[in-house]
């Protein structure tokens, strides 16, 4: 029951109305019995977003497209590995200081782990902020990583970060083969509500590639759906997004919540 004494938690993005991020964080603060209740707010400056962490006293927040790079310059302190990567996803308000950290790195490979990453030639499409998690967590294991994006300058410097190659998305189309192990679209491109998109040609993809899109509304995106027609393996979001949700509600309470409840809650489409 929400009180006087419930204290709030959040998402920052835009757009998020489709986030599923209170689903798996409210299921978590009932199961664990703790007096708190997660929001999704919808903002279109960070300057914002950090006005009403400050001024609601909200206890932690989750940070998403396409902030996670700008709320940078806002926080009092900066984890390492957050720091490395250039974005935050994960804030912690304590005692009016916004402290920053990153999960999706350790959540990005920890669905390809079972796959093998090392020497591998991983394609990541984008070099936003999630993109800078992916290919921070990639690099740490030893993939052969690849950038494609449509703004070249901001490729080429994720791509000089990790010793790693950049093809331009419009060149893309005009090759006949890509040589990849392994594709992961890091964009928005597919998502809710425009999910006849599709993050990479389909005539590029062939049965031997593993094909990873972390975008997860909906759970099947137009990517996955053509890698799965065309004979790839196939890892859709969710993987990744419980186990960087699972991490922020650590960070946030000191608790390992249940994975498995996280996944039913989202599932069952709970609230």
């Amino acid at each position: 029951m929400i009180d006087s004494n419930t204290q709030l938690y959040c998402v920052l993005g835009n757009p998020v109305r489709h986030s599923k991020s209170p689903v798996i964080h409210n299921a978590c603060f009932r199961s664990n019995h703790i007096n708190a209740v997660y929001l999704a707010f919808e903002i279109d400056e960070i300057s914002k977003g950090i006005t009403a962490l400050k001024t609601l006293n909200i206890k932690g927040a989750s940070v998403t497209i396409p902030f996670k790079e700008s709320i940078m310059d806002y926080l009092d302190w900066i984890d390492e590995d957050a720091l490395n990567i250039g974005a935050v996803n994960t804030v912690v308000n304590k005692d009016g200081k916004l402290l920053g950290y990153n999960t999706d790195h350790k959540a990005a490979i920890l669905p390809l782990k079972p796959f093998g990453i090392k020497d591998k030639k991983v394609c990541i499409i984008g070099a936003g902020g999630a993109a800078r998690a992916v290919a921070y967590g990639i690099h740490k294991e030893k993939g052969d990583i690849v950038i494609i994006n449509r703004n070249k300058e901001r490729g080429k410097v994720l791509a000089l970060k990790h010793n790693a190659d950049f093809i331009p998305m419009n060149e893309i189309a005009k090759m006949h083969d890509i040589k990849a192990d392994i594709i992961i679209n890091t964009t928005s491109i597919g998502m809710y509500p425009n999910i006849k998109d599709c993050a990479f040609p389909s005539g590029l993809l062939n049965s031997r590639m593993i094909i990873m899109d972390i975008v997860y509304n909906p759970l099947k995106t137009q990517l996955l759906s053509c890698a799965q027609k065309k004979g790839c393996t196939i890892v859709d979001g969710l993987s990744m997004f419980v186990y960087q949700g699972a991490a922020q509600f650590n960070i946030w309470t000191g608790i390992l919540p249940d994975i498995g409840l996280m996944r039913k809650a989202i599932m069952n489409g709970d609230r």
